[in-house]
C-alpha cells in the first residue's frame, strides 16, 4: 500500500471533482492522474527517440541545410505540384 500526502489545494481539487461527479472517489482521481502522467512520459520518450534519430541522421550526413533559398525552393515546388494537381482535377472534371 502506498500512502500519498496531498497539498490542501490538491485535496480541495479532488473533493470538487468528486462532488461534481467527474470521479467516483480519490482513488479514481489518482488513477486518472497517473494515467495522464504515463501518457506524457511515453510521449516524452517518443520525442527523445525522434531527436536521437535526427541527430544520428545528421551525424551520418543525411541532413540537408535549411536556408532561405532552400525553403523558397521547397515552397516553389509545393506550389508547382499544387497547381499541376489542380489543373489535372479541373481537366478531368470538365
Amino acid at each position: 500500500m502506498l500512502e500519498v500526502q496531498l497539498t490542501p489545494d490538491q485535496e480541495a481539487f479532488v473533493r470538487r471533482a468528486i462532488e461534481d461527479g467527474r470521479v467516483q472517489d480519490a482513488t479514481e482521481a489518482v488513477q486518472q492522474a497517473l494515467m495522464l502522467w504515463e501518457q506524457r512520459e511515453r510521449r516524452r520518450l517518443e520525442i527523445i527517440a525522434a531527436i536521437q534519430d535526427a541527430e544520428a541522421s545528421l551525424a551520418a550526413g543525411l541532413g540537408h541545410p535549411i536556408t532561405t533559398e532552400s525553403m523558397r525552393a521547397i515552397a516553389d515546388e509545393v506550389k508547382r505540384r499544387g497547381r499541376a494537381r489542380l489543373a489535372s482535377e479541373q481537366s478531368s472534371s470538365a
